[in-house]
């Protein structure tokens, strides 16, 4: 019996891809973020196979039945509301329960956000640094002088809420110059990226009200 990781789509329902629907459809169960969200994309696929929540708030309590159920003949697959499980979603702590106990842990190629952006961002991307999102309080200061002296691409998760509070951040400890890259809303209708220095990016945001899901590109720290 095998854990599948299946990938879903960031935006468009048209990014998944013909063998997740697949697995979907012949799995005995499928673990979702969040139920209510995933009902949309398995309607629209016709998937009808039955769904249990597994989420940040539950998964430490239900690893360990998870395990049992897949050691015992069950195959499941993991979701997460959009993109890959485990990147900046629930998933890690299954899959590593999994491999402790010999289980086998199949995940699939498909979306997630940070390489459109990354790769439309126009900054290198032969190294990167996949930060994900900063602690919001404890440590926030101390990881992003820490990232102040990162040479390679940082790539940066964050909610429309912060964004402009983010961007400050980072001209403050990277410096105003430094080039970046916003994109917003990945492979949904209202997609943007917007490109420049860290202080012009602040300045659109601050004149253009943020909304949609952000990645932030920011370059890496170049000798002067």
């Amino acid at each position: 019996m095998k854990l599948y990781i299946v990938p879903t789509p960031v935006g468009n329902l048209e990014d998944m891809t013909i063998r997740a629907i697949r697995v979907l459809k012949e799995v005995d169960l499928i673990l979702a973020e969040d139920t209510r969200t995933s009902s949309v994309l398995l309607k629209h696929y016709e998937i009808s196979t039955p769904t249990h929540s597994h989420h940040k708030f539950n998964e430490h309590q239900t690893v360990d039945a998870v395990v049992r159920q897949i050691k015992g003949g069950t195959n499941i697959a993991l979701i997460s509301d959009a993109g890959t499980p485990a990147i900046s979603d629930p998933g890690f702590l299954l899959v590593r329960a999994c491999v402790e106990q010999g289980i086998e842990v199949e995940c699939l190629p498909g979306a997630t956000a940070f390489v459109p952006a990354l790769v439309s961002s126009g900054l290198p991307n032969d190294r990167f640094f996949f930060e994900g999102f900063l602690p919001q309080k404890k440590g926030r200061q101390t990881k992003l002088k820490e990232l102040s002296e990162q040479t390679c691409t940082m790539i940066f998760y964050e909610s429309p809420y912060r964004i402009v509070k983010t961007l400050t951040q980072f001209s403050e400890y990277f410096g105003s110059d430094r080039q970046a890259s916003v994109s917003r809303e990945i492979s949904k209708m209202y997609e943007e990226t917007v490109r420049g220095t860290l202080a012009e990016l602040i300045e659109h945001f601050t004149q253009h009200a943020p909304k949609g899901e952000f990645v932030i590109v920011v370059a890496g720290k170049t000798e002067k």
